[in-house]
C-alpha cells in the first residue's frame, strides 16, 4: 500500500496511477496442497469464517480497478471487494489501516528501495 502512496503521487503526472487492492481468500487449486486440517486450523486462528471467493469473484477488484473509467485518475489508494476500503476498525480485518496511507513512511519505503537496489 505504502508503495502505491508514493508511485501515486510521483507518476499521476504521466497519467500512470497506481492503487493497491486485497482480492480476498480465493478457492483455487493451490488449496490442494494445504491439508483441511490446517485449513481448519488457520481458520479458526483468524476468528472468523473465511468465505472463500471464485477465481472470478477474486479477479473482479484487479478487473475494476483495470478498466473502470470511475477511476480514472484515482490512485494511492486501497480497494476491497470492488469499493475503495473504509478506514480499518480495531478488531477486524477489513478496511485500511492509517499507517498504510502515512505519505511520510511511503516515501521512506520509496528512499530505501532505491537504496537497496543500487547496491
Amino acid at each position: 500500500m505504502l508503495f502505491a502512496v508514493e508511485a501515486a503521487k510521483r507518476w499521476a503526472s504521466d497519467g500512470i496511477t497506481v492503487n493497491a487492492l486485497h482480492p480476498g481468500g480465493i478457492e483455487t487449486n493451490l488449496q490442494r496442497h494445504v491439508n483441511p486440517e490446517e485449513i481448519a486450523r488457520l481458520r479458526a486462528q483468524a476468528g472468523r469464517v473465511i468465505s472463500w471467493k471464485t477465481p472470478a469473484q477474486g479477479a473482479a477488484t484487479s478487473v475494476l480497478l483495470a478498466t473502470s473509467p470511475m477511476l480514472a485518475g484515482v490512485g494511492g489508494r486501497y480497494f476491497e471487494d470492488c469499493n475503495e476500503a473504509e478506514p480499518n476498525q480495531p478488531g477486524t480485518t477489513r478496511g485500511v489501516a492509517a499507517y498504510a496511507l502515512d505519505q511520510e513512511a511511503a516515501a521512506r519505503l520509496w528512499q530505501v528501495s532505491l537504496e537497496t537496489l543500487a547496491d
